[in-house]
C-alpha cells in the first residue's frame, strides 16, 4: 500500500522531531512525504528584505504571490533548508530518506500561470501577472516508484519544473494531491495544526467528495484548499483522504488509525 503524507509548515515548525520519528518508523513501507513551509519562507524573505505578498482568489483560496525575488528565497528555504532538515532528522532516527523537489527528474511538471485573478482589499476583482507560480500538469510516477522500490522514503519539496524549463512555486497541498493520484496511492493524509475539519466546534468525522467540495466554499482559508483537493483526490481514485493533526508523539500512526476527517466515496 502506498500512502502520500503532506505536513504543513506550522505542524513542522512545532513538531518536526516527532514527525521525523514517525516518518522514520514508516520509511521503506510505501510512504511518500510532501512538506510545506510557507511560514518559514516568509521569515527568511523578511530577513533578506523581500516583502511577501499573499493574494486571495475569487473562491477564497489564499496563496503566495511569487515574483522573481520571492522565488529565489522560496527555492533556498523550501528545497534547501526545510527539505534537508527533514531528511537529516528522519535519518537521525533510523529511517532512509531521499530529499528532492518537484524539479528533480521532472517529478512535477507545471504550466506557468500567465495571469491570475485576485480579490483586493476592497473586494474588487483584479487581473495581475502570474509571476512564477505554476499549475501542475503531470507527475513522474516512475521516479517515485524507483525510490520506493529501493527502500527509501521520498521527501518532496513543492517546486515544479515549468514547461519551458523554469522553476515554479506550486502549492504543497496541490502537489500532494497530484502525486497521490499520479502514483495510484490508496491514501492521502493532510497533517495540519488542528484535529481535522472543525464545524461548530466539533471535528467532522466523514465527508463525501461532494460534501467536502461544498464545505470548502464556506470554511476558512487553508482548510478550504485541503477540502477542495481532498474532494478531487477522492474522485480521482484515492480511496481515502484524511485531514488530521500533525501534532503529538506519533502523528502519522495516529492519523492512519483514522483519527481526523475522512473524505471518501
Amino acid at each position: 500500500m502506498v500512502i502520500v503524507v503532506k505536513a504543513g509548515g506550522r505542524a513542522l515548525q512545532s513538531n518536526m522531531e516527532n514527525i521525523a520519528k514517525s516518518l522514520a518508523r514508516s520509511s521503506g513501507e510505501g510512504i511518500v512525504f510532501v512538506h510545506g513551509g510557507g511560514d518559514i519562507v516568509t521569515e527568511y524573505s523578511k530577513r533578506l528584505g523581500v516583502t511577501p505578498t499573499i493574494v486571495t482568489s475569487p473562491s477564497g483560496i489564499r496563496s503566495r504571490y511569487t515574483d522573481e525575488r520571492e522565488l529565489e528565497v522560496y527555492v533556498m528555504a523550501m528545497a534547501g533548508k526545510i527539505n534537508k532538515e527533514i531528511v537529516s532528522a528522519v535519518q537521525r532516527y533510523g529511517g532512509r530518506a531521499v530529499g528532492l523537489s518537484g524539479v528533480d527528474g521532472g517529478l512535477l511538471v507545471a504550466e506557468r500561470k500567465k495571469k491570475i485573478i485576485i480579490v483586493d482589499e476592497r473586494g474588487r476583482k483584479r487581473i495581475i501577472p502570474g509571476g512564477y507560480t505554476g499549475s501542475i500538469r503531470s507527475v513522474n510516477a516512475s521516479l517515485i516508484a524507483q525510490i520506493l522500490q529501493a527502500g527509501y522514503l521520498p521527501v518532496i519539496a513543492p517546486l515544479a519544473l515549468g514547461t519551458e524549463g523554469e522553476i515554479l512555486n506550486v502549492d504543497g497541498d496541490q502537489a500532494a494531491s497530484w502525486i497521490a493520484r499520479g502514483i495510484g496511492a490508496e491514501m492521502l493524509v493532510f497533517l495540519s495544526d488542528v484535529e481535522g475539519v472543525i464545524v461548530d466546534g466539533k471535528v467532522v468525522e466523514r465527508l463525501s467528495p461532494g460534501e467536502a467540495s461544498e464545505l470548502a466554499k464556506k470554511i476558512g482559508p487553508g482548510m478550504n484548499r485541503k477540502l477542495a483537493l481532498a474532494s478531487e483526490a477522492a474522485l480521482g481514485g484515492v480511496k481515502r483522504v484524511l485531514i488530521a493533526s500533525g501534532l503529538g508523539d506519533d502523528p502519522i500512526s495516529v492519523a492512519l488509525s483514522g483519527r481526523g476527517t475522512v473524505v471518501s466515496t
